[in-house]
């Protein structure tokens, strides 16, 4: 089984920056997608990046022009850049394989990493 696991969250002031780093355990990037999918404090997870094996990608028009998704396949890890940060994006961060075209996540959730922007 491929294992997803979740790294770079923080904690930090409006306006700053963080890149998560999703580490894969194998290498699945030639056969799937792989998504970046957050959930905040009282509310349901939704997606927020993803990006095909052949490098499309899609974002929340929320995130859009912030937010940046990128893979190494050398290193079978997925990257979120994270600029101009909001408080509105303070939220529980998750990695997961995922069907490109629908964006519907395959797998079990991991722990994700936390993100907190506050001054």
């Amino acid at each position: 089984q491929v294992q997803l696991v979740e790294s770079g969250g923080g904690l930090v002031q409006p306006g700053g920056s963080l890149r998560l780093s999703c580490a894969a355990s194998a290498s699945i990037f030639s056969i799937n997608a792989i998504g970046w999918y957050r959930q905040a404090p009282g509310k349901e997870r939704e997606l927020v990046a993803i990006i095909s094996s052949g490098g499309s990608t899609k974002y929340a028009d929320s995130v859009k022009g912030r937010f940046t998704i990128s893979r190494d396949n050398a290193k079978n890890t997925v990257y979120l850049q994270m600029n101009s940060l909001k408080p509105e994006d303070t939220a529980v961060y998750y990695c997961m394989r995922g069907y490109y075209s629908s964006t519907y996540p395959v797998g079990s959730w991991g722990q994700g990493t936390q993100v907190t922007v506050s001054s």
